[in-house]
């Protein structure tokens, strides 16, 4: 018996005896203002300022993941300038706030009048349902608030729902989390990241992808080194045909210990790419839109490794531009 309660079924196929179009495929990285990135030389010397070097990356690519909302609520005001500095047919993928997904969240990183809400629980690994649901629907209705000009102009691309490592399949409370976060976003574009390898696994894989499909909400494949026991399998669910995503982590041995570029640095090899490249087009057979983000973070890495392949797909570089 299902855990999961679902309203409505959101078709996959085309209607029978129609082709589908094969999607678009969009190469880009999860980050046009990692400190590491700024320091490498990637951008133009000359570019020193956040509008000319996010006007230059959408010259380069035609996506890139937004992780800087998960540290804290955006503003309608970032969310403005967005829009300005990047072309038609842009998109961002905003990763949704740390509190919304279930994460470990300080008081410090919430908006002053909210603050008493967390006092003396940012310490504590917090259960999925731990937080007071009032506040998570405000907040819910602060973060969708300040995108509304990505939306409005047709640059937002997906909201990335990146659950943490204890969020597991086996907790009915994790489900009913799971179930309630649909319902707060019905309507809005959410990508779903697992970060516990249970989701996808055994019987546990269909039941998932099943309720992901009834929720409209798109699968995040991920792409990491597969050594270790909390390694995510590299399926490919495709469970909304609007789009699909793959979020490239690197292989390195180090995932979910040390510091952050213990855990991300990794150099893509020409090998490695190319085994998905079938799997990312498989994933355009079946959604009309695919991200490709390298969230392999050290210096220009995930730059380089997301220019490989995009070549190698002959994907665009940006809006109206050829690869």
């Amino acid at each position: 018996m299902t855990l999961f309660t679902t309203a409505g079924t959101v078709p996959l196929t085309p209607p029978r005896g129609r082709r589908r179009r094969m999607g678009t495929i969009l190469v880009g990285t999860c980050s046009w203002t990692d400190r590491a990135l700024l320091s490498s030389g990637w951008y133009p010397q000359e570019l020193r300022d956040a509008a000319g070097r996010l006007r230059h990356y959408a010259t380069r690519f035609p996506v890139v993941e937004v992780d800087a909302t998960y540290y804290h609520l955006p503003s309608t005001r970032n969310s403005a300038l967005w829009t300005e500095r990047t072309p038609d047919g842009f998109r961002f993928d905003v990763k949704a706030f740390s509190l919304l997904t279930g994460h470990p969240t300080s008081p410090n990183a919430l908006p002053a009048d909210l603050r008493p809400a967390l006092k003396g629980r940012q310490d504590r690994r917090p259960g999925p349902t731990d937080t007071d649901p009032a506040l998570l629907d405000e907040i819910w209705q602060r973060f969708s608030g300040a995108l509304e000009p990505l939306r409005r102009a047709g640059r937002l691309g997906a909201l990335l729902f990146q659950f943490p490592p204890w969020f597991a399949p086996g907790d009915a409370r994790a489900k009913a989390f799971l179930a309630h976060c649909a319902r707060r976003t019905a309507g809005w574009p959410v990508a779903v990241e697992f970060r516990h390898p249970g989701w996808w696994q055994g019987d546990e894989r269909a039941e998932t992808a099943t309720a992901l499909e009834d929720w409209g909400m798109s699968a995040v494949a991920v792409d990491m080194t597969q050594t270790l026991p909390t390694s995510i399998p590299p399926v490919t669910p495709v469970t909304s045909p609007r789009l699909a995503v793959t979020r490239f982590h690197g292989r390195n041995e180090a995932w979910g210990t040390g510091t952050k570029e213990e855990r991300f640095r990794h150099t893509y090899a020409a090998d490695e790419l190319s085994e998905w490249i079938p799997r990312l087009r498989g994933m355009a057979e079946r959604a009309d839109e695919v991200h490709a983000l390298f969230n392999n973070c050290c210096a220009d890495a995930a730059a380089r490794a997301a220019e490989s392949m995009r070549q190698l797909l002959d994907a665009p570089m940006g809006p109206g531009r050829d690869g």
